[in-house]
């Protein structure tokens, strides 16, 4: 019928209106840039700070192969030139990783092969597993201040 709601699609929307009402039992009470700071530096640990264990675990796998994965595929790491903003961009983006990034770059990896056939494609696993991380720190920071 239409106008008629669901009991799970009423307290949904009760929660969503109200967030007072959403479950937050959960959630731990952690400084938000304690929260932000870890997450950026291991990949889901704001969440695993935060109590959301399921979370963060699946983040710090998830972004962790991914990267590993880009660094597999020859992709390249790149380094902070400001004569080229596109590279010094990418480079940003590929620091967003944290702690893996330290790592690889400790240890000499993601020089990337240009001639690679996958060159293009570990590039794309390595920046977009550091952009994800600062999205999976955003939505940590949000957590943190009580808005999720």
């Amino acid at each position: 019928m239409p106008g008629v709601r669901s009991a799970w699609e009423a307290a949904a929307w009760a929660c969503y209106t109200n967030p007072s009402m959403a479950s937050s039992s959960t959630v731990r009470s952690v400084h938000p840039v304690a929260v932000c700071v870890a997450g950026w530096v291991i990949p889901g640990a704001g969440h695993l700070l935060l109590g959301r264990t399921g979370k963060g675990l699946v983040f710090l796998a998830t972004l962790t192969v991914m990267f590993a994965t880009g660094l597999w595929l020859d992709g390249q790491i790149f380094s902070f030139d400001l004569s080229q903003p596109l590279v010094f961009l990418e480079a940003i983006a590929d620091l967003g990783i944290g702690l893996p990034y330290a790592g690889a770059a400790a240890l000499g990896l993601g020089a990337g092969r240009v001639v690679a056939v996958t060159y293009e494609y570990g590039n794309t696993f390595i920046l977009v597993a550091g952009l994800l991380n600062m999205l999976v720190v955003l939505d940590a920071f949000d957590i943190a201040q009580g808005r999720k």
